[in-house]
């Protein structure tokens, strides 16, 4: 997923049925992601969690007031239910908090594999409303017949109690329309440093738990609690399917779980070995890279908003948008910010389908309506109509000031926004905010992970999904992925975002076949 101010995120299941309801989890394997203060209690200390029974009810309480989230999620064939897990895994014995699942039990029950555990990434995003997606777009496929589909939202997101709450819908919204220009004094520095410090106190104030919330909300304990989902639905042995930041999930996974995992698909990978800074480089490139490519579409419709020269695409676009800087688009009560211009870009950027709009949208910003912009940024911010959040940023930030070491050197921040600018030149509006301080710096609780290659020792084979122009996690971190964890590598020839179960039908046979009967696709195999 990727953020304004140039903060950028790197960003399910399947579980073998042969073990009975009190099936336990294990310790995490010694070699788990280096950085975590406190080591994972043992199986018997888990022992209430691992064994509970899931109380299976109604999914339309876990839409969180969102009304087409509501119409899906209120169909019957869908079952939901909150599983219990420790606050903190060095207290088993403390504070409980409740991970929201859903389930989709298999349609072929006689063929029934296992379940399939999905996360969609983020962080931030609702696994749950991913699973029930998923179901609804191929209700007749192998993977829906043969496994029971279960998403969960990771703790702190969605319909999981308690969330991460941060600003207000209006700070939000607040935030959101301010285009501030670069103050790069002392004074101004200053002013950032304040900034993200009142940031991070509101944080610890709204949400539940405070500190020890957000001490414990990063992917070290999103995947203990998958461990325990895993026990808790009576699975031996995970098999999993990640998107996006759910590849960093999946990973990590792997690594403290190793004997665990039954078969693992990593669709647009992060690569965990990549720190904040090279990363951002990096995915802001990638989202140029296929700007490029969209442009390349645009300009052979006779009405394209880029005009006829693809290689002039960059600076068309430029010439749209910088105005916003210091005239923002009245967008009815709102206003479409620069910021908000590039978010909704680039949001659209992840999928094809999506390029028509974005198209039609830098059109109409010629005619002072930003409205198709402004709707584009709200989805990618999961606004709703009636102007409520779902709190995705809030958990984005969370779970990457715990996830990576913060960053405070004023010359690696200043180094890496320029190499941004140099590789993503559709991001300079002139007035870049190249003095944003890391918001982590002035965050309250340490860092329980850091970057580094994973070595999962006796991991079964995995699958690596990466496409060649996928704009959020460039094509080269599922190569590094798939090397790491010693699994097959899937190349996919597009430009989008994650590609498994949206139809293309070279990337969903192989990898339905590998989930199904664990075998993997031929070596070098591209779709």
């Amino acid at each position: 997923m990727i953020t304004p101010r140039l903060v950028l995120a790197s960003a399910v299941v399947c579980l073998l049925l042969t073990a009975c309801t009190s099936a336990q989890v294990g310790t995490p394997n010694a070699q788990q992601a280096p950085g975590a203060p406190t080591p994972a209690p043992d199986a018997k200390a888990l022992e209430k969690f691992t064994t509970q029974k899931l109380a299976w009810g109604e999914c339309a309480a876990f839409a969180g007031g969102d009304a087409s989230a509501e119409k899906v999620l209120k169909d019957k064939k869908f079952e939901c239910a909150h599983l219990s897990v420790p606050l903190d895994y060095a207290k088993p014995d403390g504070d409980v908090i409740k991970i929201a699942v859903l389930r989709h039990q298999a349609t072929k029950p006689d063929q029934r594999i296992g379940s399939l555990v999905t996360d969609p990434g983020g962080p931030g995003a609702s696994g749950v409303r991913s699973a029930a997606g998923h179901v609804q777009r191929a209700p007749e496929s192998d993977i829906v017949q043969r496994f029971d589909l279960v998403g969960f939202d990771p703790r702190g997101v969605g319909a999981s109690e308690p969330r991460v709450k941060c600003l207000t819908d209006a700070e939000r919204d607040a935030d959101r329309a301010e285009d501030s220009e670069s103050d790069n004094s002392p004074a101004g520095q200053a002013k950032q440093l304040a900034d993200a410090k009142a940031y991070a106190d509101k944080c610890a104030e709204r949400t539940e738990h405070g500190k020890d919330m957000l001490a414990n909300v990063g992917t070290r304990d999103v995947v203990r609690d998958l461990d325990i989902l895993r026990a808790a639905l009576g699975d031996e042995k995970l098999t999993y399917l990640g998107y996006s930041y759910g590849t960093q999930i999946g990973s990590a996974y792997a690594e403290a779980y190793p004997a665990k995992v039954r078969a693992m698909v990593l669709d647009g990978a992060v690569d965990p070995a990549q720190d904040t800074a090279e990363s951002l480089v990096l995915q802001m490139a990638g989202f140029q890279n296929t700007f490029n490519e969209f442009a390349k579409t645009c300009v052979t419709r006779p009405d394209c908003a880029l005009g006829k020269d693809a290689a002039g695409a960059t600076k068309a676009f430029q010439d749209l948008v910088k105005p916003l800087i210091t005239k923002p688009v009245q967008v009815g009560a709102r206003k479409l910010s620069f910021e908000d211009a590039i978010t909704g870009t680039l949001a659209a950027l992840y999928s094809q389908a999506a390029w028509g709009f974005l198209n039609e949208g830098l059109a109409n910003l010629t005619r002072n309506n930003g409205q198709n912009l402004m709707q584009l940024a709200d989805s990618y911010y999961d606004r709703g109509q009636d102007g409520t959040y779902a709190g995705i940023i809030d958990v984005y930030y969370a779970v990457r000031c715990v996830d990576s070491p913060r960053v405070t050197d004023r010359a690696k921040i200043d180094s890496a926004h320029q190499r941004m600018l140099q590789g993503a030149p559709i991001l300079d509006g002139g007035t870049p905010d190249m003095t944003e301080l890391d918001i982590c710096a002035a965050w309250p609780v340490p860092a329980t992970s850091q970057p580094h290659t994973p070595k999962p020792e006796g991991l079964a084979p995995t699958l690596v999904i990466s496409t060649t122009n996928d704009p959020a996690t460039p094509y080269q971190a599922g190569v590094n992925l798939a090397k790491a964890l010693g699994g097959r590598l899937l190349t996919f020839e597009g430009a989008q975002h994650t590609v498994y179960l949206q139809g293309n039908p070279c990337v969903d046979k192989a990898a339905s076949a590998y989930l199904i009967d664990r075998t993997l696709p031929a070596d070098g195999i591209r779709c």
